[in-house]
């Protein structure tokens, strides 16, 4: 070959290797429902900063928190249509899908967030996310979470009876409503960001919260009650839409699942790292606090575990592997 049409064949190869690259680099769009300040919003945009970096540029992630794209149904229904990319999502939209993912809702299914960080990182809870391409036409990446759940109200819960009757504010799925009518209550689910002004203005009674979202959005200045009981942990899935998933190649795939779990369990991490003191600067305000265990519930819990065992195939695998993890 004459050296001119050696160059000549090596310019077309150059041509042809970055207009294959122009085609693969992508802008994915990622939603979630947390508002800036919340710690899955901050690992999202890190995710993004960080799989910029590590395509050089070739790839870039648009996130949209605070319902930007809708709520999480319409972000579901997005994802599976291949017009939204990628998401961080309660695993209570993914139950409402698929029931099994209840299981993880089981009250008092671990104690504390440290065995429910364990818990989330087992093999028994990342074996679930196997279920969601079939199911659900999403890619399960890893898991996030949130804190413990706690209960915060505009009167005194001394007792489950005062419970009853109240308009208590949920995350709109099946298995903490179910807890919750149980207990009596009218769950009413909202989106995080009407819990403020729903309080102030007698909306709801009581809300289901975490620590972090209590102090971050000041919900105690409209409700002076704090149940400290940990009934459940509270997960998160980072998510890709299967339709994208299959135009991804080997490389890129890869690419996204280790930097996006790397950022999900940084987020289990940090809930890890500052509940101690979350719940230490709680209980340092002036609001009034009792703390409760699977005693305060009682036959709550059998309710659910009563509805919920033969909706949740895993749920009998889950409580012994939280039961594990308990053991000294």
């Amino acid at each position: 070959m004459t050296p001119i049409k050696t160059l000549v064949t090596a310019a077309v190869a150059v041509s042809l290797s970055v207009t294959a690259m122009t085609a693969q680099a992508r802008d994915f769009r990622l939603g979630l429902i947390t508002p800036p300040a919340h710690l899955w919003t901050q690992a999202a945009e890190n995710f993004a900063a960080e799989l910029a970096e590590l395509s050089d540029g070739q790839h870039s992630v648009s996130v949209f928190p605070s319902q930007q794209l809708g709520n999480e149904a319409q972000m579901v229904q997005q994802l599976q249509a291949g017009s939204l990319d990628m998401a961080f999502l309660t695993i209570a939209e993914i139950s409402n899908r698929v029931p099994d993912f209840g299981a993880l809702y089981a009250p008092y299914l671990v104690e504390n967030v440290d065995q429910a960080a364990a818990l989330l990182r087992s093999e028994t809870a990342i074996d679930l996310l196997e279920q969601l391409p079939a199911r659900a036409g999403l890619v399960g990446v890893g898991y996030g979470m949130a804190g413990m759940r706690q209960v915060l109200s505009r009167s005194p819960i001394d007792s489950a009876g005062d419970l009853r009757g109240k308009k208590l504010r949920i995350t709109p799925f099946d298995p903490i409503r179910d807890f919750y009518l149980a207990a009596g209550t009218a769950p009413t689910p909202l989106p995080l960001p009407a819990v403020y002004d729903a309080l102030a203005n007698g909306q709801v009674d009581a809300i289901d919260m975490d620590f972090d979202s209590i102090l971050i959005l000041k919900f105690y200045e409209q409700a002076d009650n704090l149940l400290i009981s940990n009934h459940m942990m509270f997960p998160m899935v980072g998510v890709v839409s299967g339709r994208v998933w299959r135009e991804l190649g080997e490389e890129d795939r890869a690419l996204i699942q280790a930097s996006m779990n790397r950022h999900l369990d940084g987020v289990i991490t940090a809930f890890q790292q500052q509940d101690a003191d979350q719940e230490a600067e709680l209980r340092g305000l002036d609001i009034h606090i009792v703390d409760a265990d699977d005693a305060f519930f009682g036959e709550v819990i059998e309710a659910w575990e009563a509805t919920w065992a033969a909706k949740a195939p895993s749920l009998a695998a889950l409580r012994e592997a939280a039961a594990e993890l308990a053991s000294p």
